[in-house]
């Protein structure tokens, strides 16, 4: 298996050198510069790689391995294989990467938002902080600040009552702060930031849009796509859902077992494949995920290892240092060597710590929610650790 790390470009807080220094040889990125729905060039692409591969005389070398997204344009959420413009388009930004020699692509499918949390900094009881998500403060946002229309009938009524008096007792500043976590988009996000009134107008254009057309629609962008990708040799990704429900009243389509066998069924493609995240699926308890790695191993070509806590009835949660929290990391990475030693040495696993907690001299510093440098420095560290425990230290 092959240690990547997600590095966000030239701007990012933390460097090439400083990726060095943690131990990882494979960089995840992204041209998160070019505006969602425009082709990337073959040049671009170029000059991102240049900029990661080309290594001092004294430094370790890295490689670009995964793109970590080629965004999926809105109107293929919507549309599905109508929105013919943007499919193209998506094709041509893979061919610029194929034409570079990056084998491994990962995207998402979630509607209007990406990954969502409610708190970037919450105090653990070390004193590092984490993201988490709370159910309550999501629900106060959805129904007393974003005001959607029929919000109220995806919501019980205990729900609604505590999300209200959860509400009266937030201060501007936390209705804020919470308004801008939501709709701005975390980092590496595959959406775009939105005010209220476009987050509204954004709801509205998926009124009619239930799990099974929205499945439809990824069937038809995967039924475009992955030719291209397959006679390239590129492995496309799916990330799932995060969290792994519904937000918004939106359906989601990648949150369990059931929904990947349900899109490889469609599409039995080799090149048709899965991020293998592990805190995204393990926010839903009764997702088993040494199983899931088991039933899907030759998909998995990329995986995010993270580790989050389920709260009270598990529909809140926060980011748990990697060997804590709900998942079992020693028997997920056990079917994850299992598998990567069945396969040729191109074709190896890449994994990386995923997020992290903002500790020791990142808690001064500016940081990069969700990928401070010491957080996930630590959870590769630990990872590193399970492989060679099992015999399979990593690349």
């Amino acid at each position: 298996m092959r240690q990547g790390w997600r590095w966000f470009g030239p701007e990012a807080p933390v460097t090439l050198d400083d990726v060095r220094q943690t131990g990882a040889t494979n960089i995840v990125s992204s041209l998160h510069q070019v505006p969602i729905g425009r082709a990337w060039t073959e040049k671009e692409v170029r000059e991102r790689q240049a900029l990661i591969e080309t290594t001092p005389g004294d430094r370790s070398p890295l490689v670009w391995s995964v793109v970590e997204s080629i965004p999926i344009p809105d109107a293929v959420k919507r549309k599905g294989g109508e929105a013919k413009a943007e499919i193209e388009a998506w094709i041509a930004s893979l061919e610029a990467v194929a034409a570079c020699g990056i084998p491994i692509v990962c995207y998402n499918f979630m509607p209007v938002v990406d990954w969502t949390r409610t708190e970037l900094d919450f105090v653990t009881p070390t004193g590092a902080t984490a993201m988490r998500f709370d159910h309550e403060r999501f629900a106060a946002f959805d129904l007393f600040i974003l005001e959607r229309p029929d919000a109220a009938q995806h919501y019980s009524s205990e729900d609604r009552e505590r999300a209200r008096i959860v509400f009266e007792a937030m201060t501007d500043d936390e209705i804020a702060d919470i308004t801008r976590i939501i709709t701005s988009a975390l980092p590496g996000s595959t959406t775009e930031p939105l005010t209220i009134p476009a987050f509204r107008e954004k709801l509205v254009a998926y009124s009619g849009i239930d799990a099974a057309r929205l499945r439809r629609h990824l069937v038809e962008f995967l039924e475009a796509v992955t030719p291209a990708a397959e006679a390239r040799g590129v492995k496309l990704t799916l990330h799932p859902d995060d969290p792994p429900r519904s937000l918004f009243g939106l359906p989601r389509i990648a949150s369990t077992a059931d929904d990947y066998a349900a899109l490889f069924d469609a599409v039995p493609s080799a090149a048709n494949g899965m991020c293998y995240c592990t805190g995204s699926l393990g926010v839903r308890a009764e997702n088993d995920l040494p199983a899931i790695a088991r039933r899907f191993a030759s998909r998995i070509h990329f995986a995010h290892l993270r580790a989050t806590t389920r709260e009270g009835d598990g529909r809140t949660f926060h980011e748990s240092a990697h060997l804590e929290g709900d998942v079992d990391m020693v028997a997920v990475l056990s079917e994850l060597v299992a598998e990567d030693r069945r396969r040729s040495p191109e074709d190896t696993i890449v994994f990386r710590s995923d997020h992290g907690h903002r500790m020791l001299d990142d808690l001064d510093k500016v940081v990069t929610p969700g990928y401070p440098a010491i957080g996930r420095m630590r959870g590769l560290a630990e990872l590193r650790g399970i492989l060679h425990a099992l015999g399979a230290p990593p690349n």
